[in-house]
């Protein structure tokens, strides 16, 4: 399992021009899952993502978490991440867990940070999603499990 966190100062998700999902500050998560990804992994990835200290306290250090901000998170699926793009100029996405697995790995994950820590914006999956974001920092972090 793969998540890409961006920090962001806002994020607006779209799906055939309706908004479905807005943040302020906070993070924009992309999700992606392979082969041997299960609920423990995403129970993992949930976890660090609600604690991980990505944002500056009162000195400027990147100290504080989600919480300690009153950050957003808005998590979206993302089989891309699992793109190869060794062997050719063309991206394969055989790594990529099937979307049926994925679906339900996606649906525990929003569950899970829900139950675990506040209420997540969501992209839908499958869904064609235009998002727009504005990058703070820039800071990305990926986190792998």
């Amino acid at each position: 399992m793969k998540a890409l966190l961006q920090r962001v100062l806002s994020a607006e998700l779209k799906i055939d021009g309706v908004t479905v999902g807005k943040i302020d500050k906070g993070l924009l998560v992309y999700l992606g899952f392979t082969e041997g990804d299960d609920k423990g992994k995403v129970d993992y990835v949930m976890d660090r993502i609600g604690k991980i200290r990505i944002f500056e306290d009162e000195a400027g250090k990147i100290n504080l978490d989600l919480l300690a901000v009153g950050g957003n998170v808005m998590l979206v699926p993302n089989f891309t991440l699992y793109a190869e793009t060794k062997a050719s100029r063309r991206p394969s996405f055989s790594n990529a867990l099937r979307p049926d697995l994925a679906s339900e790995l996606f649906d525990y994950a929003l569950k899970t940070f829900d139950e675990k820590f506040f209420h997540a914006e969501r992209g839908v999956f499958g869904a064609d999603m235009k998002i727009t974001s504005i990058a703070d920092g820039p800071i990305n972090v990926i986190i792998e499990k």
